[in-house]
């Protein structure tokens, strides 16, 4: 039993004085005094005007791809030339001695930072670095990657491989691939990569989740079950079993079940799983499909050509049937869906296979939602409140997407687009995230940029100052509006009697600082079920 004062302790709804926990659950909020008086025995928790909030939930993210992600090469900071992207990845060949013909992947490039010219690289700039070593580098937006000869070679895709539908590789005009997948075309290099055993699944979730942990987040919403394409999705399950029965979780998921195809679907409903079944540390979700691509890699699927490139409106990843059935399906057997859909094209595919599934079964609780939400017409947010959709946004996005969003889609689209506030105030549930690996998992970031709807260091915006959240409101959409879409509204989410003792310290009150600082307050301590499972 701790009682913890002497805090600026926002509970979700207002600021109190104090709190107490005891057997990972909050059991007591309001004054010193008044919990003093109740708890007599307790040890007192000093925490010396320190900010405190329940714990973060990203509410859409990849954590076995962070994890795999961690041991690569760290591409994002070393994209402000194409030149130096080579000379760092040629560096790591060189320190950590990698042996020919073994794999080396990177991720976080973005070509839109190149200063030396803002286009993909291609197979030769890496075959200049690496002749002897198939290397596989994946853009920041995860829609996009670009491999060497030498990949080509042990991947065997020539000038004669078929195409795919729901993606491509891009080729030259002699028809030889340079090297660039994109989307369902990605599936062509990630299946021929070494496959972890399960030992190396758990290490991976484990650096995740303390990762997530430096951020302050306690529990995740993620999307684990196709990052390595030939393993099957119980060996995924199995490790978070295991890791869960050796106490070794320190953030609880909430996982986003990711399936291509309907047969999948059937089995895994057919053996027992669905929306809620598990525990309070790993528990399934919704189906998550992939609807579209990133609008960065301009593979969001628009309902338009994109305006910086009128040969292409993007790549839609499934067609209306396959949404249909697979939508339809779930729906029917009282399963939640999640799906990513970025570009207005895939929304009202998305949108109509919702609304399908729901005139054939009706269901009023559904929470059904859209993953991104980012490319929006008026007509569609009418839709999302109407079918009382869940929006599941990720307003780090907006540090990036601020700098394109005009020139890819024009002025007229981009005004009803990003429109987060004007869904929160029309009655949708707002959740917050960071869909890292594409971004870190940085709460506070996303605050920011919820707050400010500017970029996180040149103060670049502001981009629709109208749809500006109030800090309560960002936070609230990283706690209460997550704990919402996983209906666990009633279990976490704030600091409140009989709620998951889940909770963050944070080095200063971002309610009160400058709205630009609040991405430089630290996280100092993250406490899960009572436990302190990060300290600063």
């Amino acid at each position: 039993m701790k009682i913890y004062y002497n805090g600026e302790i926002y509970t979700g709804e207002k600021m109190v004085e104090a709190f107490a926990t005891n057997n990972g659950k909050f059991c007591g909020v309001g004054t010193l005094k008044e919990l003093e008086s109740q708890y007599k025995d307790a040890e007192l928790v000093d925490l010396k005007g320190r900010f405190v909030c329940a714990g973060f939930n990203d509410s859409h993210m990849h954590v076995l791809n962070d994890g795999y992600g961690l041991d690569s090469l760290q591409l994002a900071e070393h994209t402000s030339s194409l030149q130096e992207l080579k000379e760092y990845i040629a560096s790591e060949i060189k320190r950590r001695d990698v042996k020919p013909n073994q794999w080396l992947r990177g991720r976080g490039w973005n070509h839109d930072f190149f200063s030396d010219g803002h286009r993909f690289p291609t197979r030769y700039d890496l075959d200049e670095i690496a002749p002897n070593n198939p290397l596989c580098l994946v853009r920041a937006c995860g829609h996009a990657c670009v491999v060497n000869s030498r990949a080509l070679e042990m991947i065997q895709v020539t000038k004669n491989t078929e195409q795919v539908e729901g993606g491509h590789f891009d080729v030259d005009e002699n028809g030889e691939p340079l090297g660039i997948f994109r989307e369902n075309a990605l599936d062509m290099v990630y299946s021929k990569l070494p496959q972890p055993t399960r030992a190396e699944l758990k290490e991976m979730l484990t650096k995740a989740m303390k990762h997530l942990n430096s951020y302050g987040v306690t529990s995740a919403q993620t999307d684990d079950f196709v990052v390595f394409h030939n393993l099957d999705y119980h060996e995924v399950i199995e490790a978070y079993r295991e890791l869960e029965n050796e106490g070794k979780m320190t953030v609880r998921v909430y996982e986003q079940n990711h399936f291509t195809n309907l047969d999948d679907l059937k089995s895994f409903i057919e053996e027992g799983y669905n929306t809620g079944v598990g525990s309070e540390l790993f528990k399934f979700g919704p189906l998550k499909m992939l609807g579209d691509g990133s609008l960065g890699a301009r593979t969001a699927f628009m309902s338009v050509p994109y305006i910086d490139d009128s040969t292409t409106c993007g790549i839609p990843v499934y067609s209306q049937q396959k949404f249909d059935e697979m939508i339809g399906y779930a729906n029917s057997k009282g399963m939640q869906v999640a799906i990513h859909s970025i570009g207005d094209g895939i929304l009202d595919r998305v949108m109509n296979a919702i609304e399908k599934s729901l005139i054939e079964n009706p269901r009023k609780d559904h929470r059904h939602g859209i993953v991104h939400c980012q490319i929006t017409r008026p007509d569609q947010l009418d839709r999302m409140v109407r079918l009382n959709l869940h929006c599941y946004a990720q307003t780090i996005f907006l540090d990036y997407d601020i700098k394109i969003v005009e020139e890819r889609i024009g002025k007229e689209r981009a005004q009803s687009s990003y429109n987060f506030k004007t869904l929160m105030d029309r009655g949708v549930c707002v959740s917050n995230g960071s869909d890292c690996p594409v971004e870190l998992p940085n709460v506070m970031g996303g605050i920011q940029c919820a707050v400010t709807r500017c970029t996180l260091k040149e103060h670049i915006g502001p981009y629709l100052s109208d749809q500006a959240m109030t800090v309560e409101e960002a936070i609230n959409s990283f706690t209460i509006g997550s704990a919402h879409a996983s209906f666990e509204e009633n279990i976490k989410g704030q600091i409140k009697e009989g709620m998951l003792a889940d909770f963050v310290i944070l080095s200063e009150n971002p309610i009160k600082c400058d709205p630009f600082h609040i991405n430089e307050i630290q996280i100092l301590e993250t406490w899960m079920n009572g436990d302190c499972v990060y300290q600063a």
